[in-house]
This record gives C-alpha cells, structure tokens and sequence, in this order.
C-alpha cells in the first residue's frame, strides 16, 4: 500500500485558514449558531436533545437521522443510509470497501485531492479531466474510454469543487447506465447538492439511479453546518454497505450522539436552510461580479453553476502561487491557488483560484484584495 500524501488544502489550511484576517476561500455556505438550529427542532427531536444520554451510538448511525436521510432520496431506505464523521470518512472507508491493488478506478478532476489520491493509494487509476476550454465539460467518451476491465470505480463530483461545474441530468444518467452496464460502482460526492443557481438544473442522485451507486454527502457544505463532522454514504447494495459498517468498526466506530441530532434538527429543516444559503450567495454574487468587472484586465470570472467556490482565472505574469502568497501575507485575504488542485492523474490548469462565494459580508474582503490591486497598478 502506497502511504497517502500530506493533503495540501489541509496543510496550507493550517498556516492561514484561522489566522488570514479574510477567509475569502471558504468552501462551505454560512453557517448558523446552535440556538438558530435548536429553534428549527420539532418537539421529539428538541426532547431528544433536552434528554439526550451520552452513551456510544450505533455505528450505522442514529435510525431517525437515518430515516430522515432516507426521505431526501426517491428510492434509498433508511437501512440503505450509513453515516460517517464527514464526508472524508465515507470517502476513504469506501475506497477500501471496493478497491483492492488488483483493481482500477477512473477519477473526474479537478477534485477534492483525497478522491484521487486514495484510490492511489490502493489500485492504479486513470484521470479524465473537465475541459476549462469548453465550460469545464466531462467527457463521456473520455470516460468509456479510461475504464479497464478491472475497474470498480468511477469517481464524479457534481457540482464540482472547485469549479461550481453541474453536468447535464442527461449526461449524468449516461454515466450511471455506463457503469451499471459494466458492473461498476458510481461514486457519487454530492455535498454541493442543492446550491445550483437554476435549481432545475439540480441532478438526480447516484442513488437513485443505480443500485449499485453511492451517494456520499454531509451536513458541511451545502447546509453550512461543518461542525457537526456528520456525514453519509447512501447506497441500496447492502452487501456493501455492511462492508462498510465492518470497515468503519476500525475507524471512528460511531458517530457523535449530540451531532446526530442536530443533523436530524437540520435535515428536517432542509429545505428552510438551503433556501437561505441560495438567498445569500445570490445576494452576494453582483458584489462579485462587480469586484472582478473592475479588474478584468487580471482576471476570467465566471459564476459557477453550483455550489458555493468557483475557480476563476488569473492573468498576471506573476503567477497565480505567488499572487496568492503576497495576497494574504501583504492584506489577510485567503485563496486557493491551483497548486492546491493539481492532479497526478492529468493536466490541470496552473492559472486558477478558489475562491468562496457563500459567506454573509464578503465585501470587506472584497474591498480589501481591491485595495492591494489598484496599489500594484
């Protein structure tokens, strides 16, 4: 087994996510306070937290989180649902649920570095890579094209951190139908689901499609609670979800009682908290926008089509690393440059940058990377 790489969003975190005045980066939507979401609780679940015993939980997760898990989906019961602390649990427990060093996976990039770098370190795998020059498109052929007859995975992230990227539904099927034809499993990461700027472009879940998919997901991103670390594979292979059960007794075992029932909390107001999470990034977008018209001759902006990062391209000669270095050493603003999102699978491009879109008041943030550019003209 080839031993994992630092993990270099998480590195350059440490350095700077708490110390940069301007967390401009932020891949997550707003957050809430624990009296905004208590007051979301319905009278069992506010009683189950007002009485709530801190014993150990069971490794499946709490059967009414899961049960409120299982209704997001058309299909998925509640014993199709597993949950995990975060999604990066869910990922690297179903990586080594379904890849062996005999086996190949195909993964989609630009990505979340852990869903290449963990299959690499199990199986040999081929990258097909979004095209920047046509909107950041998956190729579908490109995909056929990868997959070996070894393969057990393709790995897919939509909408795509960190381009904001959202494949047609019609694509997305294609896809499922193409691993289903082939034996294989579709690993879905749907954190960003429900941030779509159309809310019609929204795609059905791997879930849902195929039983043989799985659906990975979590209350960080999308609902904007990442300190509750509750996450969850959705999947109607129950061979392989007791597979991951067993491989999860050697990780965290279970999961956070006091979590579990805020998720619960939470995911019963859904729908009231991504309504407020689209509200504020479309609030925020024409500050955006506005920022990046003034400096056009620096930078390509392009909303994403969901989610809250986009990856927007810079334009200077002195590179998007040290661009991104002097920024936040020079005024506090934090973003990611692309060295971040480099691939060892395919080219990527080299120019770009994160930066978050889902935070209340980024115009100081704004107004302060505005500040340090007019001075550098």
């Amino acid at each position: 087994m080839t031993l994992l790489p630092d993990f270099r969003l998480e590195t350059y975190f440490s350095r700077w996510e708490f110390t940069a005045r301007h967390h401009l980066t932020a891949s997550d939507a707003q957050t809430m306070t624990m009296a905004e979401l208590l007051a979301m609780a319905d009278d069992a679940d506010r009683a189950a937290w007002d009485t709530l015993s801190l014993g150990y939980t069971e490794t499946f997760g709490d059967p009414a989180l899961r049960q409120a898990i299982a209704g997001m989906y058309t299909h998925a019961e509640a014993d199709d649902v597993i949950c995990f602390a975060g999604a990066e649990e869910g990922l690297y427990l179903a990586m080594h649920a379904l890849l062996g060093p005999d086996d190949h996976a195909v993964v989609i990039t630009p990505n979340y570095q852990a869903a290449e770098t963990v299959p690499l370190a199990l199986c040999p795998v081929t990258g097909v890579a979004l095209d920047p020059e046509r909107d950041w498109a998956l190729d579908l052929d490109a995909v056929a094209a990868a997959i070996r007859p070894t393969t057990r995975v393709v790995s897919v992230n939509f909408p795509n951190n960190p381009t904001g990227k959202v494949v047609d539904a019609a694509d997305f099927a294609r896809l499922a139908r193409m691993c289903d034809d082939r034996g294989i499993h579709l690993f879905s990461d749907e954190v960003y689901r429900g941030l779509e700027l159309d809310p019609s472009r929204r795609l059905p879940q791997a879930a849902d499609l195929s039983e043989r998919a799985l659906s990975l997901n979590v209350t960080s991103k999308a609902l904007g609670l990442p300190g509750l670390r509750i996450g969850w594979i959705t999947c109607r292979d129950r061979e392989l979800r007791s597979r991951l059960e067993r491989a999860k007794h050697y990780t965290t075992i279970c999961n956070s009682a006091p979590s579990e029932i805020l998720a619960r909390i939470a995911l019963k107001a859904r729908d009231r908290i991504l309504d407020r999470n689209r509200a504020i990034i479309a609030g925020n977008l024409p500050a955006f926008e506005s920022f990046f018209a003034e400096f056009d001759d620096l930078f390509d902006w392009q909303a994403p089509d969901g989610g809250c990062v986009a990856y927007p391209r810079y334009r200077g000669r002195d590179g998007v690393e040290r661009f991104c270095t002097e920024l936040v050493e020079e005024t506090g603003v934090l973003l990611l440059p692309a060295g971040i999102y480099r691939s060892g699978l395919t080219d990527s491009p080299a120019d770009r940058f994160r930066i978050g879109i889902g935070r209340r008041d980024p115009e100081p943030a704004l107004d302060a990377f505005a500040t340090w550019l007019r001075a550098r003209r």
